[in-house]
């Protein structure tokens, strides 16, 4: 027997051992996503053996990553040729790495899949450019008002009534504010936290466009100065400590009852009876309350999933992992990677099986308050459909919240933070 004809039975028979195994004709789809919290890493791990063991024509392996170091990271994994198929994202990251020129339109893909179940539109508006949508969405984030109602009936304040206004807010915040409590705590330090809880009360003062339709920057406004001046009166009821909040510190406070009231997305759920000691019922929640002429509205991250490989079958493995996810029966699992935090952005995905979930049964008032508050959101910059290039250095160099430590650690005046601030946008605009 030739080495040819040996070569060639030994191919055809390895052809038919894999038709007939399956072990070596599955392709392989990478994940990469930024959720470091080991629960969170756990559960998504669930929804992937369920996709796993549901099919054979593909595998999907998760890969954590971490947002301190992914914008330097994934660059150089493209320009060698090993980025991940599907890389999770929220909006702004999403401008950066189209520059890397490997990000796949999605724009059928998730058209097919709003037929199916309908995305709120804040969901998809974020992720459109181009007459192209970029990313499939996942899952939302929105901002509500936080607040203890225990602390509220003990200061003579109605808890089943939360403020709606900024002057019932501030009026709220002098009456919880004592030796011991402080009314509210609002972070003030250079840090994306800062920049979404200022851009929430933006947004309910008709500040939520820091461009002008002709691309220009529009962040100096008379509404900007006010939301400024605003925000320094609630940085007045807050700690003295908070030059350096972010995230953790307000939720800490609030769970202590060292402050009534905080600005914040819904991780405070899931934590609240353990961390303060106290039942869920003296937990209450409201929306971002509003200036006089202002209109609801509070800060929304949609997160979404790039596609980042143009082979036909990695391609087809992430649209088979993505669809799956959203199916409502396997949705509420990959919600419950963090309950509250993790919200639905589809029709379809408000199931009882997430919304009656362990963690979440005791607080419906609030993740249906959540829910609805989520088709209120704006996020800066990706309000309209088109996205402007300067958003990304805006957000990367915290300018917002740089305007707002000028204003509360420095002194400065609301009217000379803003313009401050105008003249470091439109610098990054002309970059």
């Amino acid at each position: 027997m030739s080495m040819m004809t040996m070569a060639t039975r030994l191919g055809a028979a390895l052809l038919a051992t894999t038709a007939a195994t399956g072990v070596l004709a599955q392709t392989e789809v990478t994940v990469w996503h930024q959720e470091q919290v080991q629960p969170r890493i756990d559960q998504f791990q669930k929804v992937i053996d369920a996709f796993n063991e549901s099919q054979d024509e593909y595998e999907v392996v998760q890969q954590v990553q971490s947002w301190g170091n992914i914008y330097q990271k994934l660059p150089p994994a493209v320009e060698a040729g090993i980025q991940p198929d599907i890389q999770f994202t929220i909006p702004d990251f999403t401008v950066t790495v189209r520059d890397t020129g490997v990000v796949q339109p999605v724009t059928e893909f998730v058209e097919r899949l709003d037929e199916e179940h309908g995305f709120i539109e804040q969901a998809v508006v974020p992720y459109t450019d181009d007459g192209e949508v970029w990313a499939v969405p996942v899952y939302g984030m929105i901002q509500v008002l936080w607040y203890r109602k225990d602390m509220f009936e003990a200061a003579g304040l109605d808890p089943e009534s939360p403020p709606q206004t900024w002057d019932e807010l501030l009026s709220a915040a002098e009456t919880l504010t004592g030796d011991r409590t402080f009314g509210i705590g609002v972070p003030a330090s250079k840090s994306l936290a800062t920049d979404q809880v200022l851009y929430s009360f933006m947004a309910a003062n008709k500040g939520q466009e820091l461009f002008a339709e002709d691309g220009s920057v529009a962040f100096d406004t008379p509404d900007n100065v006010e939301t400024l001046e605003f925000y320094r009166q609630l940085a007045e009821l807050s700690p003295s400590g908070i030059g350096s909040w972010t995230w953790a510190e307000p939720q800490d406070a609030l769970n202590a009852g060292s402050v009534a009231m905080a600005i914040e997305k819904g991780q405070y759920l899931s934590t609240f009876e353990s961390a303060s000691g106290r039942p869920a019922s003296d937990l209450g929640c409201a929306p971002v309350p509003v200036s006089d002429d202002g209109e609801r509205a509070s800060i929304y991250y949609s997160n979404g999933a790039m596609i980042m490989t143009d082979d036909p079958d990695r391609r087809a493995g992430a649209e088979a992992f993505l669809a799956f996810v959203l199916e409502p029966e396997n949705y509420a699992e990959f919600l419950l990677a963090e309950p509250g935090l993790f919200l639905p952005l589809t029709e379809d995905g408000a199931t009882d099986a997430w919304k009656q979930a362990e963690a979440l049964q005791p607080y419906q008032e609030c993740v249906e308050l959540m829910i609805e508050q989520s088709t209120y959101g704006k996020l800066p910059g990706f309000n309209r459909g088109t996205v402007e290039d300067a958003i990304g250095p805006i957000m990367a160099q915290n300018l917002m919240s740089q305007v707002v430590q000028r204003v509360v650690v420095g002194d400065e005046s609301p009217a000379d933070a803003v313009a401050w601030g105008q003249q470091q946008m439109e610098e990054a605009l002309s970059e």
